[in-house]
């Protein structure tokens, strides 16, 4: 690995990492373990010292072993995120985090982001994940895995009578990386008081979910939710854990499993052949690879929630070109009114094809990931790139994204659902443009190859 190697004694344990360009940098850390369709067991100790020197594995997933790239948005987000990159999958060590902090720094704000990719997919290693940038800003910034697809969100009656709760395994990973980062930030020099979960797409779904559950109170400051804040329609809610058995019950049958622990030991291959057999036969499939109702995680169905979500400093982004744009606006600036959140409308239009500000365009933006692109991005996009860092490090240090080096904000209130729009030639506050997200969604969809 480049740069120099350092040694950080923590309450944890030693963790072996490195100094690259005035960031300290721990890949890898192990934050919990968990057996199979079972709930996740922090780790809190070291044995010796742990190596941090390298990115730890993902949650096993079906494009590890069904790309499929005649799809073409599969093909468009492998080249955009992902290609030329090595990536490893393992169940058993697939909790882990990736920390990125200034050097020398106590009480800094900190930031723990939750990847997207449908539930179903993702991993904290790919492009742009990677907080150099925002050290650069004064920001402890970290990316953690959590368990997705059929490994996150299966639920079964054997679970629920071993756990007294069953799904959501995914959704309990995210809450075990938040409990974990406020017991140990500090060693890393990070204020456990100041903790702004961030995520985008699926990511900042489920960040909506936890800040809907008055359990976590106190457990974090902020949130910042990127294309995926707000309430969706009736048919995209998280349904009851007891009305998607039947669902799963029917992929056990598919892959020959009588019962739970049967399923629990074919190999990690096996187990998604026969997933992806089963999800062929059927129409429903995203409606039951999510999160659902299990009366812990989610008490209470999400329509009900949310009106009364945690009281937070919330900031709610989305995309001109997101493939259901017109919606992501919609509900982000409907929940954003509703809390007095920060509004953002991301216009720019990403250079390099026609696909427009597509859904996760503006990742490399927010850390500063331009020049890792193989798009030919240009003075606009740095400037962008840089307001929008500049506004998120204001807003995890106090909770308000204005101060020096960007634009003037405004919360968003009853009489008001403007947004700072980030356009093609200014940033300045303004109504979203909802005529153009909506050619968009009718004309050109999920972005293309």
């Amino acid at each position: 690995m480049d740069g120099e190697e350092i040694l950080l004694e923590t309450g944890m344990g030693r963790i072996r990492g490195r100094r690259e360009d005035g960031t300290q940098v721990f890949l890898g850390i192990p934050y919990a373990k968990a057996r199979r369709f079972a709930y996740a067991k922090p780790v809190d100790t070291f044995a010796g010292e742990a190596d941090a020197g390298r990115f730890g594995p993902a949650c096993p997933q079906s494009r590890q072993f069904f790309p499929h790239p005649e799809h073409p948005e599969r093909r468009f987000y492998y080249r955009e995120f992902r290609e030329g990159q090595t990536f490893s999958y393992d169940e058993d060590a697939c909790l882990n985090l990736n920390i990125y902090a200034p050097e020398g720094v106590e009480n800094a704000p900190v930031i723990l982001f939750f990847h997207g990719g449908g539930f179903n997919s993702g991993s904290n290693s790919e492009e742009p994940f990677r907080g150099y940038a925002l050290a650069a800003h004064g920001i402890v910034t970290v990316f953690a895995n959590y368990r997705v697809g059929v490994l996150g969100y299966l639920t079964h009656r054997e679970i629920r009578e071993e756990a007294g709760r069953d799904g959501n395994f995914g959704l309990d990973d995210q809450l075990t990386a938040v409990r974990w980062v406020r017991r140990h930030i500090a060693d890393f020099g990070g204020d456990p008081e100041r903790i702004t979960l961030m995520g985008q797409s699926a990511g900042a779904i489920s960040i909506q979910y936890l800040c809907l559950n008055h359990e976590n109170r106190g457990l974090f400051a902020r949130a910042a939710m990127l294309s995926g804040g707000g309430l969706f329609p009736r048919f995209a809610l998280p349904r009851a854990s007891d009305d998607t058995h039947a669902y799963w019950e029917g992929f056990m049958k598919e892959a020959g499993c009588g019962n739970l622990e049967t399923l629990r030991a074919l190999d990690t291959e096996t187990l998604f052949t026969a997933l992806e057999r089963y999800k062929a036969s059927r129409k429903d499939n995203v409606y039951h690879t999510m999160p659902v109702v299990d009366g812990l995680l989610i008490p209470a169905p999400v329509d009900r929630l949310i009106r009364d979500p945690l009281p937070l400093d919330y900031l709610i982004s989305f995309t001109s070109g997101d493939m259901y744009a017109p919606l992501m606006a919609h509900i982000g600036t409907r929940f954003g009114r509703a809390n007095g959140a920060f509004l953002c409308y991301f216009d720019r239009e990403a250079p390099g094809d026609g696909n427009g500000a597509f859904h996760s365009s503006e990742l490399r933006y927010v850390f500063g990931r331009l020049e890792t692109s193989w798009r030919p991005y240009g003075e606009r996009d740095r400037q962008i790139s840089g307001e929008l860092m500049s506004a998120l490090a204001h807003f995890a240090a106090a909770g308000n994204p204005n101060g020096e080096g960007v634009p003037a904000w405004q919360r968003a209130g009853a009489g008001s659902g403007k947004a700072l729009c980030f356009g093609e030639a200014e940033t300045k506050m303004g109504r979203p443009g909802y005529g153009k997200m909506l050619r968009y969604m009718l004309t050109k969809g999920g972005p293309k190859a």
